[in-house]
């Protein structure tokens, strides 16, 4: 076959970065544990083992767990050190093979490893919390309940495939530049130490707790009330009873203020609580 002159010769593929190497000399130089980078036309995390954690704040956590008799409280240890990174590796994979959005993974090493940016190169991957808190600053009600829904969908999504997220705050839900949610941060792993239904309750707690207070303050909480009921119906018989028994165990919640005078962190335990009983 012969090429016509006016056809662009075809020009060579760009050879696959060496991500391996780019790990290992930015694991001996960068002076964060946690710093990104650009590698030719890409942007790449690397995380680098920290120290190991003590456990003695997990035992307070078991105690106070037993005494609410709240099993859904039990403490998930992240032992930090290279244990957390080869348990964040393993869930990240794990994830992406069940086919739940996750960071990719490029390199390894034992002490740390690269992943992809989930944003375009040199702007930052904003989370979903940031962005509910930006659409009600900018007093669009139906902007944050939309928001909040696709954070409620990643959910199922993740719980469908047999799974769990490992701290599912909206502030571990970031929006990639097409607006799907991309979950992150798990160095630690819920249901090596909670059965599955339990992990799936942990999952709604953490959710409810980052995102209710915003709920309330958009004036759309009826109608967001009524998708969380929704939700929680569609979700396994396991993981129905073992919520409505910690709602219950919970219900000194319903007592707490309201008030903003005495703090935010108060306010969302208690719009929380007002959620879960919806």
């Amino acid at each position: 076959m012969t090429m016509d002159n006016n056809t662009p010769a075809p020009q060579p593929l760009a050879p696959t970065p060496d991500y391996s190497a780019f790990l290992q000399q930015k694991l001996a130089t960068q002076p964060h544990n946690v710093m990104s980078h650009v590698l030719g036309h890409e942007q790449i995390w690397v995380k680098r083992a920290g120290a190991p954690h003590g456990m003695g704040r997990y035992r307070a956590m078991a105690v106070l767990a037993g005494l609410l008799r709240l099993p859904v409280l039990a403490p998930v240890p992240n032992p930090g050190g290279p244990v957390a990174i080869a348990t964040e590796v393993r869930r990240l994979q794990d994830l992406a093979a069940r086919g739940v959005r996750v960071p990719e993974v490029l390199a390894v090493r034992d002490n740390g490893f690269a992943m992809r940016h989930l944003g375009r190169v040199g702007e930052e991957a904003h989370s979903l919390g940031n962005a509910i808190d930006r659409t009600l600053r900018a007093n669009d009600p139906a902007a944050v309940l939309s928001l909040w829904q696709q954070g409620l969908d990643a959910l199922t999504h993740v719980h469908r495939q047999g799974t769990c997220l490992s701290q599912a705050f909206a502030r571990n839900m970031v929006r990639d530049p097409s607006g799907a949610v991309v979950c992150i941060d798990f160095e630690d792993d819920p249901a090596a130490v909670l059965p599955l239904p339990l992990c799936h309750v942990r999952d709604a707690l953490c959710y409810a707790h980052s995102t209710a207070l915003y709920l309330q303050e958009s004036g759309r909480w009826p109608e967001a009330r009524a998708r969380w009921a929704a939700w929680v119906a569609q979700g396994s018989a396991e993981m129905q009873a073992h919520l409505a028994v910690s709602i219950r165990r919970m219900g000194w919640m319903q007592y707490l203020p309201a008030s903003r005078r005495l703090g935010r962190d108060l306010q969302r335990v208690r719009a929380a609580y007002d959620l879960l009983v919806s």
